[in-house]
């Protein structure tokens, strides 16, 4: 689908779902193959051409995750369910969710999120954030950094040196 400037409207399931299951580097990606074959993104805002904040429909099977629990610098992110009980993830513990609810993430709060979907039935859901140049992420959990430059993510581990 195109960044077509006439476009008016669409149906978000027509939307192509990502190409690249995560941006995560390969050494990251062959532990979480599993979790995240199970995660499905559909970009909404850029059939649009939206450029200041990113919009994904975002469809969880059982047993899969959203991401590596992570925290952004500058980028603010919120998330509303769709449809299905995902479990938020955070540095207060775990919080279950349904349809309706929403959740926020302060750019710069340190508080680490992510969402799994324990339950037997798929997970659909809205995720929002920035484009806020020059963000940064941690990921308390695990040996990994990353830093937005260029309008991509780099990664490494931890202690800055590269995978």
């Amino acid at each position: 689908m195109s960044n077509d400037t006439s476009l008016v409207a669409l149906r978000a399931a027509d939307c192509p779902p990502r190409a690249r299951p995560s941006n995560y580097p390969a050494a990251i990606r062959a532990l979480l193959d599993a979790k995240l074959a199970g995660r499905e993104k559909r970009p909404l805002g850029e059939p649009f051409g939206l450029r200041n904040f990113g919009v994904n429909l975002t469809r969880l099977a059982p047993g899969a995750i959203s991401a590596l629990r992570h925290a952004h610098a500058r980028q603010d992110e919120f998330i509303y369910v769709l449809e299905g009980t995902p479990t938020l993830v955070t540095d207060a513990g775990e919080t279950p969710l349904e349809p309706g609810m929403c959740a926020g993430f302060r750019a710069g709060s340190g508080d680490a999120h992510q969402l799994v979907n324990r339950s037997e039935a798929e997970v659909l859901y809205l995720e929002v954030g920035d484009r806020t140049p020059g963000d940064s992420a941690t990921y308390p959990d695990d040996d990994l950094a990353a830093t937005l430059l260029d309008g991509q993510w780099r990664f490494t581990h931890a202690d800055g040196t590269p995978y």
